[in-house]
C-alpha cells in the first residue's frame, strides 16, 4: 500500500514538470515568432529580353599554318660540319643554316682554276701561230700573183708556176690548221669556265642558307652525320604569314567565296576578328565530305603553326532572343537568369545559344519583353523582394 502511494506522487510529480516544460516552450516561441519583421527589398537593375534579326552562321574548325614552309636538304653527300639553328630560332634570308665537309669540293674547284688557267695560257700561242700562218699565206698569195703575172709573159716555166701554186696551197692549209687549234683552245677555255662555274656551284652547296626571313620550326640533323641528296636538315617557316585551313562542310560551297570576310576566333591567343578567304581547295574530302578553305591571318607576334581556330559563315538570318551575357548565372553545366516580375526575383533555368559580342541567344526558357535582372547581387534567391532600380 504504500509503495503503491509512493508510485503515484512520483507519476504527478513527472507529470506537473513535463506540463511545466511544455508551458515554458510555447511561452518562449510566442514572442519570437511574432517579432520576426520582413526581409528589405534587393536594388537591382534589369533590362528587357530583345527580339532581333541575327545572321545564321556555321562554325569551320581548323588549324593555323604558315602559308610558306621550307624543307631545308641537303644537295651533295659530305659529313655535316655544323648546324647553326635550333627549333624556335629566327633567321633573316641568306643566313647559314648548316655547312658540310667541303675539302673535296674544294680540291674540284682548285683542279678545275688550275685547268682553266692551262687553257687560258695557251691562246697567246695559239693566236701567234694565227698570226704567223696568217702571214705565211698573205705572202705566198702574193707571190702566186707575181708567179702567174710572169707565167702569162712566159718568163717563167710551168714548174716553176706550179711550185709557187703549191706553196699558196700549203701556206693556206698551216693557216687553216693554226685557226682550227685556236678554235681548240677556245673551245678548252669554255669547257673549263663551266668546270669551274660548276665547281664553284657545288662549293655553295656545301652551306645550306635560309630562302626566306622565318622561323625555324624543327631541326632534322646533327653534326657528324652523314648528309646525301635530298636529306632534311631544318624545317622553316615564313615569318608573318600566316593562314588559318578550315574544313567546311560540302552544302556551302556555293556560298563561301575568295574574297569574302569571315570572323575568325583564336581561343589560344583569346583574339576574334575578321579575316579574308584567299584560297578554296575545289577537290572535296569523301570521308567528312567537306572543302577546304584558307583564310589569311594578320601579323600577330604570338601566332604558331599548329594553333586551333574557328571561322564562321553565314548562311541567312534568324530572329533570337539576346540578354546581356552579366545576366546569365552558372553552376557546372546549369544556366538561369532571374526575371524582375511584380517585385520579387522568378528563377528561370535557361538554354543558350551563341554568344554575340557581350549578349547570349536564349533558345528557352525566357520570352521577349521579360526584365532580366543583370548583375545580379551575391545571395539573390528565388522568390526574394526586390528593387528595381534604373
Amino acid at each position: 500500500m504504500e509503495i503503491r502511494m509512493s508510485f503515484n506522487r512520483f507519476a504527478l510529480i513527472s507529470s506537473l514538470t513535463a506540463a511545466a516544460m511544455a508551458a515554458a516552450g510555447c511561452g518562449t516561441s510566442g514572442p519570437q515568432k511574432g517579432q520576426g519583421t520582413a526581409a528589405p527589398a534587393t536594388a537591382v537593375h534589369v533590362v528587357k529580353a530583345e527580339r532581333v534579326t541575327v545572321p545564321v552562321e556555321v562554325e569551320a574548325a581548323g588549324t593555323v599554318r604558315a602559308r610558306v614552309t621550307s624543307v631545308l636538304s641537303a644537295r651533295l653527300m659530305g659529313q655535316i660540319m655544323e648546324i647553326r639553328v635550333h627549333a624556335g630560332d629566327p633567321v633573316r634570308a641568306g643566313q647559314t643554316i648548316a655547312v658540310l665537309d667541303s675539302r673535296e669540293i674544294e680540291t674540284g674547284y682548285q683542279q678545275a682554276e688550275a685547268a682553266q688557267a692551262e687553257a687560258r695560257g695557251a691562246l697567246p700561242e695559239a693566236a701567234q701561230a694565227v698570226a704567223a700562218a696568217k702571214a705565211q699565206a698573205d705572202l705566198a698569195e702574193t707571190t702566186l700573183k707575181r708567179m702567174k703575172t710572169l707565167h702569162d709573159s712566159k718568163s717563167i716555166s710551168e714548174q716553176e708556176f706550179d711550185e709557187a701554186k703549191a706553196r699558196h696551197r700549203g701556206a693556206l692549209a698551216q693557216y687553216e690548221m693554226a685557226l682550227a687549234r685556236q678554235k681548240q683552245v677556245d673551245a678548252r677555255i669554255r669547257q673549263t669556265r663551266e668546270q669551274v662555274a660548276a665547281a664553284a656551284l657545288h662549293k655553295g652547296y656545301t652551306e645550306v642558307k635560309a630562302p626566306f626571313a622565318g622561323v625555324v620550326i624543327e631541326r632534322k640533323a646533327e653534326p657528324g652525320m652523314l648528309a646525301a641528296p635530298g636529306m632534311p636538315l631544318a624545317v622553316l617557316e615564313q615569318s608573318g604569314a600566316y593562314r588559318l585551313e578550315v574544313a567546311v562542310e560540302e552544302s556551302l560551297l556555293p556560298k563561301v567565296k575568295v574574297g569574302q570576310k569571315v570572323p575568325v576566333t583564336l581561343d589560344a591567343l583569346d583574339r576574334q576578328f575578321d579575316a579574308r578567304i584567299s584560297e578554296i581547295v575545289p577537290a572535296l574530302d569523301p570521308g567528312s565530305r567537306s572543302f577546304t578553305a584558307k583564310i589569311d591571318l594578320p601579323a600577330i607576334p604570338e601566332l604558331r603553326s599548329g594553333v586551333f581556330g574557328r571561322a564562321r559563315f553565314p548562311t541567312g538570318q534568324q530572329s533570337v532572343v539576346l540578354v546581356p551575357a552579366a545576366a546569365v548565372l552558372e553552376d557546372g553545366q546549369v544556366q538561369r537568369v532571374y526575371v524582375a516580375a511584380g517585385g520579387l526575383a522568378q528563377g528561370r533555368l535557361v538554354s543558350l545559344g551563341a554568344q554575340r559580342g557581350d549578349r547570349f541567344e536564349v533558345l528557352s526558357g525566357l520570352t521577349a519583353g521579360e526584365s532580366v535582372v543583370t548583375a545580379a547581387p551575391p545571395g539573390l534567391q528565388d522568390g526574394a523582394r526586390i528593387e528595381v532600380r534604373q
